[in-house]
């Protein structure tokens, strides 16, 4: 049986991930990003917190992959849209959020 705590460090690592890459894609919605790209974010964030999903939530790790998969895809195709003090602002949310580095 694996670690518990192995466990919930690797759940952490994976939740840290996807909640900096949607604040990324929320801060870029604030940006001079092309309005297309804006409605892809803005559906791309709706699909995070609709409780309707492809693959239920609540299954363990395979819950959250095709949440980081979206993630991933939609990000790659818009990246040239992506402002640095979007990822920064979203790095920041995220030690913040994770108490890593509290400002």
């Amino acid at each position: 049986m694996a670690n518990k705590a192995r466990i919930l460090s690797i759940a952490k690592k994976a939740g840290k991930i996807i909640i900096q890459n949607a604040l990324t894609l929320y801060y870029t919605l604030n940006s001079d990003a092309p309005n297309r790209v804006k409605v892809i974010i803005a559906m791309v964030l709706a699909y995070l917190v609709a409780p309707i999903d492809s693959i239920p939530d609540l299954i363990p790790v395979l819950g959250f992959s095709d949440d980081l998969g979206l993630l991933i895809t939609v990000l790659s195709k818009i990246a040239i849209h992506i402002k640095d003090e979007s990822r920064q602002q979203a790095r920041q949310d995220v030690d913040r959020i994770f108490d890593q580095n509290p400002s």
